[in-house]
């Protein structure tokens, strides 16, 4: 039996483990025959043209873990960002960990998805929320069918949430392989202001494939940062789909941030559905080996007097693969938007590839829009300035990769994230470079 005909017939088993009521029950079976028709996604597709699953669907995948596993924060507080003061929800093989989150209703839910897709007095949020934008794809299609739990934040309007808020997957290896499916639901209501940190990470070798679906609404003047950390093993996978809509005037940023994993996909969305809107999805990349990192990026603009602005960088070497597939649709009536889109990206060796594919369709006559892409290999020049000064070549490297991938870093907003990311940065580029990172 493969995977698309074992999740097929655990869907029965997997409702009756779930209390729900029947909205969600329909829209759940809807996305099973969305899936049952359509399948996983192949090289056919012209969006997954440059990245095959094949390899990961081999697997003999866990679709219920068998057994709770307990972690005790001294094994995992490396994962966290413990330097700051932070609300915390904590899943573990897909359950729910108590005593590693800190969760509140003080003002605003910051709680599980659980709860909300179960509880009575939820019910005209996920009526009016779920599923709305987590739509046009077999990946997301799945995701919904079990949607079960994650991630449930709604913030109030005219609200400052004081905190980050990270929301962290563990995998142990209780399983001999593992597929995940979080699910999570962000609402951030008129004039709030919300800091998310999400990370998925496997603590064996264990495969694990997660197929993650985050819907995020920015009301009326919202502003919404959103920080992805992607360091797993190499053996975790990781199918991440993420949708975005926006009202006037609201801010939503989304870095993603990858350095680690088999093979990852960012399926990241925007619809613009107002004016006066900005939106920003920004990318670090830094893989070896035989890892595979995709970013499918879309914005949508739709009204007028709206900005978008998309930077993806890319360092590959050994055997890495990287894409870039980014599309940027202006409508007719969405005239003087501004949209800038670009993906640059080093080679470090001749095995490495990366194939980037910027994309502008434009049906507006007053705009101002640009993309591009480039490729190459570190400047000579550049080096021998700094070969010259009697910094080492490996350091040397370094310094030139790091300011590459800096004007990015330059745009996170938690300065303790910042720090994390150069650290990680600095342990991929193998140096200690010796300013404060």
């Amino acid at each position: 039996m493969d995977l698309k005909e074992k999740l097929i017939s655990s869907f029965l088993a997997f409702e009756n483990q779930v209390d729900v009521d029947s909205f969600v029950h329909n829209i759940r079976e809807e996305a099973l025959k969305e899936f049952e028709d359509r399948g996983f996604p192949s090289k056919k597709e012209e969006d997954w043209k440059y990245t095959s699953l094949n390899k990961i669907l081999k697997e003999d995948y866990s679709v219920f873990p068998k057994q709770e596993n307990a972690l005790e924060y001294s094994e995992v507080k490396k994962y966290f960002i413990h330097d700051i003061d932070s609300y915390k929800i904590v899943f573990i093989d897909g359950k729910y960990s108590s005593h590693l989150s800190e969760t509140t209703h003080d003002g605003m839910d910051v709680c599980l998805m659980s709860a909300a897709l179960s509880k009575p007095k939820y019910r005209i949020i996920i009526e009016n929320y779920f599923n709305k934008i987590a739509k046009g794809n077999s990946i997301s299609a799945l995701n919904t069918a079990f949607s079960k739990e994650g991630a449930y934040i709604h913030i109030p309007k005219n609200k400052l949430v004081e905190k980050p808020i990270q929301i962290i997957h563990f995998s142990t290896g209780n399983e001999a392989a593992l597929m995940l499916q979080p699910r999570n639901l962000i609402i951030v209501d008129e004039n709030s202001h919300l800091q998310i940190i999400e990370r998925h990470q496997s603590l064996t070798e264990n495969p694990v494939l997660t197929n993650s679906v985050t819907e995020i609404f920015a009301n009326k003047r919202a502003i919404v940062d959103y920080y992805k950390v992607q360091n797993d093993n190499e053996e975790a996978s990781l199918i991440d789909n993420t949708f975005v809509k926006q009202k006037q005037e609201s801010h939503v940023s989304v870095h993603t941030f990858s350095f680690g994993g088999k093979l990852v996909r960012n399926n990241l969305n925007f619809y613009q559905n107002g004016e006066r809107i900005d939106s920003t999805l920004k990318g670090v990349t830094i893989i070896g080996n035989k890892q595979h990192v995709d970013h499918n990026t879309l914005v949508h603009h739709q009204e007028p007097n709206c900005e978008s602005h998309q930077d993806y960088k890319g360092i590959f070497g050994d055997n890495a693969t990287g894409v870039f597939n980014g599309k940027v649709v202006v409508d007719k009536e969405a005239q003087k938007t501004n949209a800038f889109q670009a993906n640059n990206n080093l080679l470090l060796n001749d095995k490495a590839t990366i194939n980037t594919k910027p994309q502008l369709e434009i049906f507006a006559d007053d705009v101002k829009c640009s993309h591009g892409c480039t490729i190459g290999q570190l400047d000579d020049n550049a080096m021998f300035y700094l070969r010259s000064r009697g910094i080492p070549e490996k350091e040397a490297k370094a310094l030139l990769m790091y300011a590459f991938a800096n004007n990015v870093l330059e745009s996170v907003k938690i300065s303790e994230l910042k720090q994390r990311i150069n650290k990680i940065i600095a342990t991929k580029l193998g140096v200690n470079i010796g300013f404060d990172l």
